[in-house]
């Protein structure tokens, strides 16, 4: 069995009710092979903390950029509040060797690892709401992911990647830019998808994602980091 109490220590947030901190790290996939399973899945506490992240992250945003319009605002959440970005931080917070999973689940790892861990810490957040209220949610969020906010702010992360790489080309080369699925994988359920973006003939980068318009975009920021476009 996997002691939880260990990621309590790390969080320093000790649960009232510790079945619901142990459900918050149960995959679907979890209980379809273990059917005698006391808990169900995760996926009721990741609807409800998905919505106590946006309310959050909102109210974070509506005061600390007082002079931004609701169009910034919105685009600095759609950059902080993705599966990259929520994934990459429960990684950081060693979620994933507290997940429960089948075994076939247990040997993916790269985007489809990081889409679980994404709505694992969702789960998470909606199981610390439902215990511990929502001040201790909003004080995990702060904690662990505003950091990330003030690096998208920053460097202008926030852009939308296709609009920035398509006038920066006509701008500089005179190309519009195109995009092509160089390589899909997994069950029709759980796609990956590759996506490779075209300068003319030339393929410029690639870029993955759960849907060819996340891969698009990933294969997009990574065109404008090689051709040193980011200002």
């Amino acid at each position: 069995m996997i002691d939880f109490s260990l990621f309590e220590k790390k969080t320093n947030i000790f649960f009232k009710n510790k079945m619901l901190l142990e459900q918050a790290f149960i995959h679907r996939s979890y209980i379809n092979e273990n059917s005698g399973s006391r808990l169900s899945h995760n996926e009721r506490l990741e609807f409800l903390g998905d919505a106590v992240l946006e309310l959050v992250v909102t109210d974070h945003l509506y005061r600390e950029y007082p002079n931004n319009d609701e169009g910034d605002l919105t685009a600095y959440r759609s950059s902080l509040v993705n599966a990259n970005i929520i994934g990459e931080v429960a990684l950081e917070l060693g979620m994933n060797e507290y997940l429960l999973l089948s075994k076939g689940e247990a040997k993916d790892v790269g985007k489809a690892r990081s889409y679980i861990l994404a709505n694992t810490y969702e789960a998470y957040v909606g199981a610390v709401y439902l215990d511990l209220g929502y001040d201790v949610a909003s004080k995990f969020i702060s904690d662990t992911l505003f950091g990330k906010l003030k690096i998208i702010v920053e460097k202008k992360l926030w852009r939308d990647a296709k609009s920035l790489v398509q006038e920066k080309s006509q701008e500089y080369l005179n190309i519009t830019p195109s995009y092509k699925v160089v390589s899909e994988s997994g069950p029709d359920h759980d796609k990956s998808f590759t996506v490779g973006i075209f300068f003319g003939e030339e393929k410029i980068a690639t870029g993955k994602g759960k849907s060819k318009q996340e891969a698009e975009q990933e294969s997009a920021r990574n065109a404008l980091e090689i051709k040193d476009w980011l200002d």
